[in-house]
This record gives structure tokens, sequence and C-alpha cells, in this order.
């Protein structure tokens, strides 16, 4: 609890709420943050090592991405602190027990995030009516499996290439946690002419210079096959992917993966943070000083969140795509321009950007 309230500021958090039924050995947090800008949206990690802390920074990041993509949404953000792997029966009654825990928390809106998914949703809003990320049949356009994030990865690098003259259609590009949002930025990516050359997950690591098959890479993980041995690439330490010569980068696993001690050991030009807070504010300095332009997660990574508000105010799955791309490209080409204008790093000047609009709405509120 203190280590969560040693980053507490004049933005929040406004609840760290800690929750525990002892009959299911259920424990959980959820962290509301800043609820100037509207209810705060956030995902549901379930990993068995979840923190206040860790909850804390992603519901901060979470208040900065809402705020940046121009949402009228706060950000928030839960754990619940089990295997997201396992029995489907015992998930579903975690899920389910943890939402009607929240039920009063009408402040908070959750959604996907690492470990669950649009079934979990459903679940969340069948016991308490609100939820994000929900499967198409119950009126939901499933972020996740349309690759919100991912494609608003790519619309970023779009922006970024012009900036720093990097040409789309000859980049290789090396993902960092092969799962839902990095699989569907290789995607996206490779339809603008990239080549995927790298990519790992929590079992290891592929490589293969002359290119990965993207949908096939895809349909190997599904079967459930190591990530090491899919057949047309060569497997490598997971350790090792951060060193793979690129043009483009992406971290898409946990948090802090890029730090002080591995940052130096990066050989590209772009890093595109698709996973939230995946890098250190060392690791970020490092990577500014050595000349590679890394984008603030919460700023590129938003195509999730920005689906899911567009979900939640009923509008359709092509507005959602043509929201994602309006906003990030928008945002991104700010963000940069903000960065020359003031010689910020990216973050600061990204957290500037999200700030303005955060302090205008709490102009606005009575407390």
């Amino acid at each position: 609890m203190e280590d969560a309230f040693r980053f507490a500021d004049d933005f929040g958090p406004s609840r760290i709420i800690h929750l525990y039924r002892p009959s299911l050995k259920l424990k959980a947090i959820v962290v509301v943050d800043n609820t100037a800008c509207g209810t705060a949206i956030g995902g549901v990690r379930m990993a068995p090592d979840v923190s206040a802390e860790e909850c804390f920074r992603l519901a901060r990041a979470m208040t900065w991405k809402n705020a940046a993509a121009g949402l009228p949404h706060g950000g928030g953000k839960a754990g619940i602190l089990a295997a997201p792997t396992g029995s489907l029966a015992r998930k579903e009654d975690l899920v389910r027990t943890f939402a009607r825990m929240i039920r009063w928390l009408d402040e908070y809106i959750p959604g996907p995030d690492m470990g669950t998914d649009e079934q979990c949703m459903a679940w969340v809003r069948d016991e308490i009516g609100r939820a994000v990320g929900l499967p198409r049949v119950v009126g939901g356009i499933p972020l996740d499996e349309i690759g919100a994030t991912g494609f608003g990865l790519a619309i970023a690098a779009e922006v970024a290439a012009g900036d720093v003259k990097l040409p789309l259609d000859r980049a290789r590009v090396a993902v960092e946690g092969f799962g839902a949002v990095g699989q569907h930025a290789a995607r996206f990516l490779g339809q603008r002419g990239t080549r995927l050359v790298a990519a790992s997950d929590s079992q290891g690591a592929t490589w293969n210079p002359e290119g990965l098959d993207v949908a096939a890479l895809a349909a190997h993980k599904r079967a459930g096959r190591p990530i090491g041995a899919f057949p047309d690439g060569r497997a490598m330490a997971r350790e090792d992917l951060v060193g793979v010569e690129c043009e483009i980068w992406i971290p898409a696993a946990r948090p802090d993966t890029l730090t002080a001690a591995n940052a130096g050991r990066l050989r590209t030009r772009l890093v595109l943070q698709g996973a939230n807070i995946p890098a250190t504010d060392e690791a970020e300095a490092a990577m500014h000083a050595a000349g590679v332009l890394s984008l603030p997660d919460f700023l590129v990574n938003s195509g999730g969140v920005i689906c899911a508000a567009v979900e939640y105010h009923g509008g359709t799955q092509a507005q959602a795509f043509a929201s994602i791309e309006e906003k990030i490209r928008s945002n991104t080409a700010e963000m940069l321009e903000r960065s020359r204008r003031g010689a910020l790093l990216p973050r600061a000047a990204a957290i500037q950007m999200a700030r303005s609009r955060i302090d205008e709405a709490m102009r606005y509120r009575r407390r």
C-alpha cells in the first residue's frame, strides 16, 4: 500500500481498493486514478504477481491515455492475483466474484487486459451491467479479435516514420510479446510493407533475418506449440530479442522489460510501446540519448481503449477504426511537434499534452 501511495499526487489516485474473498482465495486490487474527464475505463489484469504499485502505475497510464485520446473518461486499473491459465470454471468463478465485489464502484468500467478477454468481460457485464471489450454476440466490438491496439501502433508508425525518414516498406520489425497486441501490430505493419524478423512470448523466441510469416507464426502459437520451435525460424533466448537488428522494436509484454541494463543493447531506430509501461524512466532516457525514437505507450497503444469507448457509447466497428486512426495520427504528430519545440523526451511531451487536457477538465469539476 505504501509503495502505491509514494506515487500519489494532485491527479490521484482517488481510490485504492483491496478485495479479498477467503472462500475462493480471491485477492484483487482496483485503482481508480482520476475521473476529471469522466468515468474511469481500465483493464482487469489477471496474474499471480500483480501489485498495488503496478495497478496504480497502469491506472495513471490510463489517465494519460484517455486524456491524450480526447475521450470522456478517466483512468483506472484492476488486478486479480491469480494465474489466468488452468480451469475455465475456476477463472469464471474468480471473475464473476470480483465483478460482484465492485458492483457499487460505478466510477470504474472494467475492460480486458493481460490474462482476461472478451469472455471475461461478458461475465463481468452479466454480473454488474457494465464492461467494455465485449463479444460481438452481446453487442460488443471485440478489440483483441479485430486488433484495435495493433492497428493504432501501425498508424503511429506511419507518422513517426516520416519524422525519422524511415521507409516503412523496407523496415524490419521485432516483437517482444507475440500475443493479442504484438500479433496484430505485426500484421498491420506487414500490410504497410514491413518484415517481421523476430518475435518472443513467455516461452521463448524465434528469429529469421529473411522474415517470419506472421499468419503462420500466429497459427503455430494458437496450436500451443513453443514459439522457439517455429519451423521457419531459429530459436533464441528471450532476453536476446532486445539486441536483434531491426528498424522497429515493439515491446508488447509485461511492464519494465526495457531497463537501464538492456536499453543500450537495442539496435533499432523506432520503439513502438505496445505494452503498458514497458520501459523504465532510465531506459527512456537511454533510448533518447542513443537517438532511438521511443513512442510512449499511453499515446500509441490507445487503440484498444478508443475502441472500447466507441463501443460503450454505441458506435460501430467501422467508427472505432476511423476514430483510432484520427486520434492516434493527430496525437502522435502533436507529441512529436511538442517534443521538438520544447526539446523534450517524447514521453514528457505526451504527458504535457495529456496533463493540459486534464487540468482543463479539473477546472470544471467541483472537487
